[in-house]
């Protein structure tokens, strides 16, 4: 995985009102079936990473354990981030080729 390609990618997808971030943005936008990629720090607790995975798998949604919480929320231009999601199709394959090469 090329982590600074992943990072720049994230931070354009941010600026492009892509992401969301957040314990409740991100469990708003599972919820409302507007997340198409759910990204969560490899550093979260157990605990985040075992609820985050159980929402995904209910709503097969893809889930990648990457980066660590400060690199994830740098990436967005925000402080620690444990997930975010992404909302938007046109950026879920450019990132998950990036985190998959």
């Amino acid at each position: 995985m090329n982590e600074s390609k992943l990072i720049s990618v994230l931070g354009l997808a941010q600026k492009a009102g892509k992401i969301v971030s957040g314990d409740f943005a991100v469990q708003g936008a599972i919820k409302s079936g507007k997340a198409k990629l759910l990204i969560v720090a490899n550093d979260a607790s157990p605990a985040t990473k075992k609820e985050y995975q159980y929402q995904a798998e209910n709503r097969d949604i893809p889930i990648y354990y990457v980066l660590t919480k400060e690199q994830l929320g740098g990436a967005i231009g925000k402080v620690l981030r444990a997930a975010v999601a992404v909302n938007d199709n046109g950026f879920v394959k450019p990132i998950v080729r990036t985190i998959e090469e």
